[in-house]
Parts: C-alpha cells; sequence; structure tokens
C-alpha cells in the first residue's frame, strides 16, 4: 500500500494539528474566567479545527487508493510500535464530520449550559481530540489510546451534566460495556501482532502498523479468533443488537451533546471496515452470514421498539439501534455497493441522527420533558423548529431527496446481490421507519396544544438556527449530490472488495 506523507500535499503536519489543536485550546480554556469569553475562544478553536478538516477534504487526491497525510515516527522501536497517522477513503470524511458535531454541539448548547461551563466545554475538546485520533490512527496500538481516552470525557459529561435521574448509572454503565469490549479488542490486536512474527520478511519483529498487516498472511485460526475478538468489541460499541444495552440509556440519561457525539459518530461501525474487513478478510467473508443476520434482526428490533416508545430520546436511540444493522448488512455483502452505502449511511446518521437529538435537546430546554404525551401543538408556537423537525424526519425515513435516501439504496442494492431473502426483510423496515418518524411528528408537533408550557414555547434563537440551517443544507445537499460524498471512497473501497474477492467468491457464490 502507497503512502503520501503531510510534506508531499499541504507542507505541515496537518493530522498531527487537528488531533492535537483542540488540546491546546483545553489549556488556553484554563486561564479564561470570563464565561462569554470562554465560549467565543472555545467555539473560534472549534471552528479553526473544522476550517482545518474542510482543507484535509479539499487537497484529499480522490481515486487512489493511497494513505494520504501521512505522519510517521518511532515510538515503541522494539516493540513495533509507532506514531502513524493517516487517512484514505474510508476515514477521510469522518474527520470533518466530527469537527462540525462539535462546533454544532457548541452552538446549541451556548445558553442551555450554565453549571460549570469551563469544564463543559473542555470536556467536548477533549474528546473531539480522541475522536479524531481514533479516526486517524494506522497503528493499531496508538488507535486503542485514542479508543479508550474517549472514555473519560464521555463519563464526565454524562455524569455531571446529564439531565437525567440515573445519569451516574448510566456513565458507569456505558464505561463498563466499553471496558468488556476494550480488553477484547487488545488481545485480538496483540494476536495479530505476535502473528505477524512468523510471516516470511518479518525478521522475527512485531508489527502493529496497519498498513504492514494488511500485507502479511494470517493463518485460519487466528483469523477466525481476531474476527471475534475485534468484531465483539466494534460491535458492543456501535452498538449491535443485542449488545446494544447502554445506548437508551445514555441517550436518554445524557446531556444532549454527549448523545449527539455518540449517536452521530459510529465508530464501532468504522472499526469493522478499518481494521476487520482488510486484517482478516477470510474469517469475514466466513462468518458474513452471521454479520448479514444479526444486522437484519437489529434492523427489524430497533425500529419495532422505536415504534412503541413514549420518550423522543428512547424513540432516537433504538431508531440508531435499527440503522447500525442496516449498516451491518451493508458489510456482510462484501460488495462495492454494499460498502458505499454504509459509508455513505454513517456520515448520513451524523447529519439526521444530530438533528433529531438536537430537536430533542431544544424541545426539552423549552418543555422540561421529551415525553410525547406531553407535547402536542408545538407548530403552532414554534414553526421554525417544527420546520426543521420535519426535515431530520424525512431525512429519517430515507425520503428521496434527502441524505439518508442513497446510502440506504446502496445497502439494499449491495445485500440484493449477496443476501436476497434477509434483504427482502430489511426492505420492510422501511414502513416500520416511517411509521414511528411520523408518529413523532404527528404527536410531538401537531394536534391541539395540552400545555401551559408548550403555549408560552419560543421559537429557534439565533444561535440554534443557525446549527440547524448548517445541517439542514447538508442533509438536502448530499441527498441530491451524493456523487459528492462518494467520490472520497469509492477507489478505497473497490481496493477493499478486491482483498475480499477470493473469499467473495466462496461466501457469496458469485
Amino acid at each position: 500500500m502507497n503512502e503520501i506523507t503531510a510534506a508531499e500535499q499541504v507542507g505541515f503536519p496537518i493530522l498531527s494539528t487537528l488531533v492535537f489543536l483542540p488540546t491546546a485550546i483545553m489549556v488556553v480554556l484554563v486561564f479564561i474566567r470570563n464565561e462569554l469569553a470562554l465560549r467565543r475562544v472555545a467555539l473560534t478553536g472549534a471552528v479553526v479545527v473544522l476550517a482545518l478538516s474542510l482543507v484535509l477534504t479539499a487537497t484529499f487526491r480522490r481515486g487512489v487508493t493511497d494513505f494520504q497525510f501521512v505522519e510517521q515516527l518511532p515510538w515503541v522501536e522494539s516493540m513495533g510500535l509507532s506514531y502513524h497517522l493517516a487517512v484514505d477513503g474510508v476515514s477521510i470524511l469522518f474527520v470533518p464530520l466530527t469537527a462540525l458535531l462539535v462546533v454544532i454541539v457548541m452552538l446549541s448548547s451556548w445558553t442551555s449550559v450554565r453549571h460549570q461551563p469551563k469544564a463543559y466545554l473542555m470536556a467536548l475538546l477533549a474528546f473531539e481530540t480522541a475522536a479524531i485520533g481514533v479516526f486517524t490512527s494506522v497503528d493499531l496500538i496508538l488507535f486503542f489510546v485514542f479508543w479508550e481516552l474517549i472514555l473519560i470525557p464521555t463519563y464526565v459529561l454524562t455524569k455531571v451534566w446529564g439531565d437525567g435521574p440515573q445519569r451516574g448509572h448510566a456513565a458507569l454503565r456505558y464505561v463498563l460495556s466499553m471496558l468488556l469490549g476494550s480488553a477484547a479488542l487488545l488481545v485480538g490486536f496483540i494476536l495479530l501482532g505476535v502473528s505477524y512474527r512468523s510471516t516470511a520478511g518479518s525478521g522475527g519483529a512485531l508489527s502493529f502498523d496497519l498498513l504492514v498487516l494488511m500485507d502479511a498472511t494470517v493463518s485460519p485460526g487466528t483469523q477466525s479468533a481476531v474476527f471475534f475478538l475485534l468484531a465483539f468489541a466494534f460491535a458492543l460499541k456501535a452498538p449491535l443488537f443485542p449488545l446494544h444495552a447502554w445506548m437508551p440509556a445514555i441517550l436518554q440519561q445524557g446531556p444532549i451533546g454527549m448523545a449527539v457525539l455518540l449517536g452521530g459518530l459510529k465508530m464501532g461501525v468504522f472499526g469493522f471496515l478499518r481494521f476487520v474487513m482488510p486484517l482478516v478478510p477470510d474469517a469475514f467473508a466466513k462468518w458474513s452470514w452471521l454479520i448479514a443476520g444479526l444486522g437484519v434482526a437489529a434492523v427489524l428490533y430497533g425500529a419495532l421498539i422505536a415504534l412503541v416508545q413514549p420518550d423522543l430520546r428512547r424513540l432516537i436511540a433504538f431508531a440508531s439501534i435499527s440503522h447500525v444493522g442496516l449498516a451491518m448488512l451493508g458489510l456482510s455483502s462484501l460488495n462495492a455497493a454494499g460498502l458505499q452505502g454504509t459509508l455513505f449511511l454513517l456520515v448520513n446518521l451524523g447529519l439526521v441522527s444530530t438533528a433529531m437529538l438536537l430537536v430533542a435537546g431544544f424541545v426539552h430546554q423549552r418543555v422540561g420533558s421529551t415525553d410525547l404525551s406531553s407535547l402536542g401543538g408545538l407548530a403552532q408556537r414554534a414553526p421554525a423548529l417544527t420546520t426543521f423537525a420535519l426535515l431530520a424526519s424525512l431525512g429519517a425515513l430515507a425520503l428521496p431527496g434527502t441524505s439518508g435516501f442513497p446510502g440506504e439504496f446502496l445497502i439494499l442494492l449491495g445485500a440484493f446481490r449477496a443476501h436476497g431473502w434477509l434483504a427482502t426483510i430489511a426492505v420492510f423496515t422501511v414502513i416500520l421507519s416511517a411509521a414511528y418518524v411520523l408518529v413523532f411528528f404527528e404527536r410531538g408537533f401537531h394536534g391541539r396544544v395540552r400545555s401551559t408550557i408548550v403555549a408560552a414555547t419560543v421559537d429557534l434563537r439565533p444561535r440554534e438556527a443557525v446549527s440547524v440551517c448548517i445541517l439542514g443544507v447538508a442533509i438536502v445537499g448530499f441527498g441530491f449530490f451524493p456523487a459528492a460524498l462518494l467520490d472520497y471512497s469509492s477507489a478505497s473501497v473497490d481496493d477493499l472488495v478486491n482483498r475480499l474477492n477470493p473469499s467473495t467468491t466462496v461466501a457469496t457464490g458469485n
């Protein structure tokens, strides 16, 4: 696999800048006491990170499989570890998506977070550093370090700024679940690094470098063991049914900002694309039927449970579980359409899930609850919020013309080629998705005003309006021009499919 260094493309280490700039802003915030200045500095820094991420995507060379903007320095050479950052078509879009979500969270929480705003903003920036590190690391142990660091700001944000009575329990449950998955992830990575020692040309040395391990031969037994270890860790993070129990609790009990970052950035599904498929392709193809089955089960389970949820946040949580199942069905297809659709769906979930959660947050700020039974009539009092909620709902049910449609269409296209009858079952979830989304919109925004609090509701404030406009433009724009995203990933996806091709022939009979 070829590499293009950051010096060749932009002349400075842009990935390291993106990773550690939020940390530098955190240090600056320590010395600021004025709350308004604090928020302005944090937002300005987040906008700079977003601007740099857009420079990254603008200078990315599309149509090639190379890893780009590469930075590599020795770390622990005796153990085969290095500080190695890079992006390719699989990971490039997750960097600006992360930066965008952090900016939106800061804007939307400008007036709602009054308790310890400095610590809140520092926790958001810490999450941003760890998340960008996850998406750009190509050394397995470096990835693991960033993967673990995410737990700290997630726990703090949920426990301190959550608005549910069980927020402490939800935060602890999340951390314990992730630590269980991390143990499996670390063992799987160690197995890969150790197995490399027996590879011809290794010289008996260890290696945890993704680009090196992608070209190494791994025995069938080791592949199967690594597959189940990594699959368990990433499925738990996604989350994939039946490993989803932490998701509804933390989305309901935690702050909306934390819910946006966890619900919008599907790091677990990314882990399958980044590590499982290229490192153990034969095992993934062998067990693709299991991934497909769990995916369809998650699609149906999440949609059915969402349909009967009385609380908007829990509805969004189970809808997210359903979408994760659809993404896993796309991965199991082992073809370009399915993988392209999965990547597009992940970006769309970052936009649509964020939009739905912002609606929930705005409603909670105004009404004090996201229980659908306490709402009704909001369209009469907040027309701009209602319009945004309608656009988010249309994106969630994948209406053509929104960003939800291209990803789901490509996933189902790829799934029909590989798992015809499972894809047929998944198609019926379109009806269920429409049902739970329209029930939410009807009960929450239409009908008569049943509460004096709803009657006194104010519409979107200026900073909230900026957030929803950004998301609205993206949802509609990528719906009509999906190639703007697909062009980034096409070459890397084709290369990944080529690596899977011998196994694909056996697994699908094509």
